[in-house]
């Protein structure tokens, strides 16, 4: 058996192959990040063995630096196994108390780990065609993240420009409110807005929700407002919200392009009752191949969810926090839709309401919800089955 440990960076990437007997075949050698080194790689890596599938290659997980040299080796039939670089981090050290960490010292701790460490499973065709949706769900967090800054910009706007519409409304971010702040950003323009025209831009917009009575309620609130007149804040309200328009549409068209992915592979996860396409994509994508993990538990671990543990001697911690290690975007989405879960399935609403009689805090219960959630998608994603209540 041939083993290659490949540091990933960004330019240029350090490897070596050694074989099971622990003959270095190619001590530590630097490729370029191009198709000239991925070529070299292959071209030493096919001299080491002839048949490739004696041929394990090892690499950290270091996000979009590692992407395209793992794709080439996929492709190219390679057993490609991806390492969590706090487990590398940890195997180095294990092996000598000094503090050296070189590029070159990572490329021989990764082969070592590779030829040691039997539990370490391959890269999957499941977890390589996942790259879409997985690219696809962070993008879509990332996009909904930076429209809940600019809602949190137009709240604080509003209190400045119009702070009594916030009363009068049930919400600032309703669409009737964000139609009529684009047109009359503060309560000065509010004040001197046509009451015919207020009445059938608000009827329009909230879709005859509000009629003449609530536009003449908002022009009177506006007419007796403790405001002052910024137009530089009107401008910044107005553009705040048109930023908000823009990201909508974009979060729009990400969601039909992931919905189209998730229709496709027909995940058991959407099964369950609370789990939307949004949460769903997040938890099928980041965690690809579910057989990959033995148990539930690993996989409990591998989003960070699972307590950490202190005990020495006659001390035991009794408090136990959640390791939050992993994978954040995998956290947050068991954790939400443990919630909604909760909420629409009756046997997971009766289990948190039993943790909450327990006396623990709701994000506890809540957590507790999640590990239990964990185990029922395990379950049926490694089984195929639909979650039948």
């Amino acid at each position: 058996m041939v083993y290659v440990g490949i540091d990933v960076a960004k330019d240029k990437h350090d490897c070596f192959i050694v074989n099971s007997d622990g003959e270095v075949l190619y001590d530590v050698f630097t490729i370029q990040n191009d198709m000239d080194g991925f070529e070299d790689l292959l071209f030493k890596i096919k001299t080491a063995s002839k048949d490739l599938s004696k041929v394990k290659v090892g690499l950290e997980a270091t996000g979009h630096y590692s992407c395209n040299i793992l794709g080439f080796l996929h492709n190219k039939g390679l057993t490609t196994i991806v390492i969590n670089p706090l487990y590398t981090s940890l195997s180095r050290k294990s092996v000598s108390l000094r503090k050296t960490k070189t590029d070159k010292v990572d490329a021989r701790t990764i082969a070592s780990m590779i030829m040691s460490d039997v539990s370490l499973k391959p890269y999957s065709d499941t977890v390589y065609h996942n790259e879409d949706l997985k690219s696809l769900s962070r993008y879509r967090f990332d996009k909904v993240s930076d429209r809940s800054k600019l809602k949190q910009s137009v709240s604080r706007l509003v209190n400045i420009l119009f702070p009594e519409l916030e009363k009068l409304v049930s919400t600032l971010h309703a669409k009737a409110v964000y139609e009529l702040l684009s047109e009359f950003p503060g309560a000065h323009q509010v004040a001197s807005a046509n009451l015919k025209h207020l009445t059938a831009l608000l009827s329009t917009a909230s879709k005859g929700h509000f009629g003449r009575e609530k536009a003449n309620e908002i022009r009177e609130a506006a007419r007796r407002s403790i405001s002052s007149y910024l137009p530089a804040k009107s401008l910044e309200l107005r553009h705040t919200i048109k930023l908000i328009h823009e990201l909508n549409a974009e979060i729009a068209e990400i969601e039909t392009e992931i919905k189209k992915i998730m229709d496709s592979i027909d995940s058991p996860t959407l099964s369950v009752p609370g789990i939307s396409y949004a949460l769903g994509s997040v938890i099928v994508s980041e965690v690809g191949d579910f057989s990959r993990f033995d148990n539930p538990d690993k996989l409990l671990a591998f989003a960070g969810c699972s307590p950490s543990t202190y005990q020495s001697g006659q001390i035991y911690s009794t408090h136990a926090k959640m390791e939050k290690r992993g994978s954040k975007y995998l956290r947050w989405a068991l954790l939400n839709a443990a919630k909604y879960v909760c909420k629409w399935e009756p046997t997971f609403a009766v289990y948190l309401r039993k943790k909450l009689a327990e006396g623990k805090h709701y994000n506890v219960a809540v957590s507790h919800a999640a590990k239990k959630l964990v185990r029922l998608l395990y379950h049926l994603e490694t089984t195929g089955e639909k979650y039948i209540p």
